[in-house]
């Protein structure tokens, strides 16, 4: 359910047409509804009021400081996996207690700025990783409060390049090696076990692998509390899929019941990591035609929004809903919708299906509001766009689009190479 809906045949966000708001801030920008974030987000979280939890946003899916803070304000934590997200989840007012640290490769200078900012716990990924968070925290006087990530082998059935809960995944410790983690980090005198965490894929779309997860940690659990250790977040991280085309993923109130079944009385706060569920279908893409070209096999769409702004068909061969802005009767034409950057992989759809566009319309990409503008880059040296959140018929712009001295902002060219100091040297 999201507030994107045509009145008058003009595509709004939430009361203002969508045409409206490209007059003012030009394309491309990527679009929010605010109500639809505030749905999405009380959703989620009413759905497991039943037992203690944590809804612990996913950073990483949208990372703009206007979102963060509106989440924080709702009462939600943050997931983070990098020191420049503790920096945006800090600054936008989130309560260190209920931030999580996730992400396999954490530097030595990011555990210490978390320590002493003291979040609830870091999700540990590999044993070196306790001995090194182990000699951080002694080093600063800190005892570091850890989670071993445990990967259950369960396939989440989702796109290899999002499945993590796989052996041949990178991300966390065999559950058949996590009891001898855990007993490393019971004897290392700077940590204290807090929890266990699990995360197995972005996307699902079904449950069944996630309560299989849920029933090989239950005794994972069970067996550590035999030996002493006390469990008291089980972290069963995000990953609930979204509509994008044809997928019919389980609703949150179904998937947390089925959640709060399994762990019944089990004596554990939740932790949740939601990112895409709760942003996915809140923001859209909006972008120009700019051209129209045929040759003898093909029909493409030019736009101005291309695959550094957009890079999840490019990359994985995801599928958005593309639709105009300007409501009419038209003729349906297959064609790919195509960007401007210089690599045939541009594309955000191909031999899709679309009304007949025109140059100079604007174009809506749908479900864009995850890992769209967070995944966003400058290549091409194109300025990364605007963000516009709408509330009712008000429009906030939450990120300004970069300009061309943004693209060269830190660079120098040394001294030797500029023309009056290298002139006849050899």
């Amino acid at each position: 359910m999201h507030f994107f809906e045509y009145k008058n045949h003009q595509l709004h966000c939430e009361e203002i047409p969508i045409c409206e708001i490209a007059e003012k801030v030009g394309t491309p920008f990527y679009l929010y509804s605010y109500h639809t974030l505030v749905r999405h987000f009380t959703v989620f979280e009413d759905a497991f009021k039943g037992i203690p939890h944590l809804v612990c946003y996913s950073a990483k899916s949208n990372s703009n400081l206007a979102l963060l803070r509106l989440f924080v304000n709702l009462g939600g934590g943050v997931d983070i996996v990098s020191g420049g997200e503790l920096y945006r989840a800090r600054k936008a007012g989130a309560d260190p207690r209920k931030i999580v640290f996730s992400g396999v490769g954490k530097r030595e200078d990011e555990i210490e700025y978390a320590l002493k900012t003291d979040i609830l716990m870091f999700n540990v990924e590999s044993s070196q990783e306790l001995q090194v968070i182990n000699e951080v925290a002694g080093r600063i006087g800190k005892k570091a409060p850890i989670a071993i990530r445990v990967n259950p082998d369960i396939d989440p059935k989702t796109h290899p390049y999002i499945s993590t809960g796989l052996k041949q995944n990178k991300f966390g410790i065999d559950i058949l090696r996590a009891p001898m983690a855990y007993r490393l980090a019971a004897q290392l005198p700077h940590l204290k076990i807090v929890g266990i965490d699990c995360h197995i894929g972005s996307q699902l779309v079904e449950v069944d692998p996630i309560i299989e997860a849920l029933k090989r940690l239950k005794q994972l659990v069970e067996n550590l509390r035999k030996e002493g250790m006390e469990i008291q977040y089980l972290d069963l991280g995000g990953g609930l899929g979204i509509t994008y085309e044809d997928e019919e993923p389980p609703h949150p109130v179904e998937y947390a019941s089925t959640i709060l079944d399994e762990i019944k009385g089990f004596g554990c706060t939740l932790i949740l990591e939601p990112g895409r569920v709760i942003v996915g279908n809140a923001g859209v893409l909006i972008s120009k035609v700019l051209y129209i070209k045929e040759n003898e096999e093909k029909r493409f769409v030019i736009v101005d929004a291309g695959m550094n702004d957009l890079v999840r068909p490019s990359y994985y061969g995801s599928y958005h809903q593309i639709i105009p802005v300007k409501e009419e009767v038209r003729e349906e034409i297959v064609a790919d919708v195509v960007g401007p950057i210089c690599e045939s992989s541009d594309f955000l759809a191909k031999g899709r299906k679309l009304p007949h566009l025109r140059s100079g319309e604007l174009i809506a990409v749908m479900s864009a509001g995850a890992y769209g503008f967070s995944m966003s880059t400058n290549y091409n040296s194109r300025p990364r766009i605007a963000e516009v959140l709408v509330r009712n018929d008000q429009m906030f712009i939450i990120h300004q689009r970069e300009s061309y001295e943004d693209l060269i902002r830190g660079e120098e060219i040394p001294e030797f190479l500029m023309p009056e100091s290298g002139r006849g040297k050899a």
